[in-house]
């Protein structure tokens, strides 16, 4: 896992970014994760290609939302979204993890051990869940 710091948005992670929010919000996230202490922005490469991304914010230091999550189409089901969770847990001395997404995405918080909680259709006509993952 490589962190993020530049302020010059990689078009990669922005592709990434934009699997994981609104396309018209990519440039604005990518700026809160070089420019707030609150917030990481990690990477993963796979022979010198970046295939995914992890956006992070820390509610306190016991205490993270993963913001957004992506890997790229050709590389999911391969175990790299759960290997940056995995980071997260062994590299923060955190107790719970969250994250809130859409129903394509309960299966993957699922399958690693998260607690799902529908929140109803927060926006039109898209259910959103909370998923919560309590570090052991």
């Amino acid at each position: 896992m490589k962190e993020i710091t530049s302020t010059a948005v990689n078009p990669t992670i922005k592709k990434l970014l934009s699997y994981a929010t609104l396309e018209e919000k990519v440039n604005e996230e990518y700026k809160k994760y070089t420019c707030l202490p609150s917030r990481k922005l990690y990477s993963i490469e796979v022979n010198g290609d970046t295939v995914s991304c992890m956006g992070v914010k820390f509610l306190n230091p016991k205490e993270a939302v993963i913001k957004h999550i992506a890997v790229l189409p050709k590389d999911r089901g391969k175990g790299i979204g759960s290997s940056m969770i995995r980071f997260l847990c062994k590299n923060y001395d955190i107790h719970s993890i969250f994250a809130e997404t859409d129903k394509e995405a309960v299966n993957f918080y699922s399958k690693f051990g998260f607690q799902i909680t529908s929140l109803g259709e927060k926006y039109l006509g898209v259910e959103r869940f909370l998923c919560e993952f309590k570090v052991q």
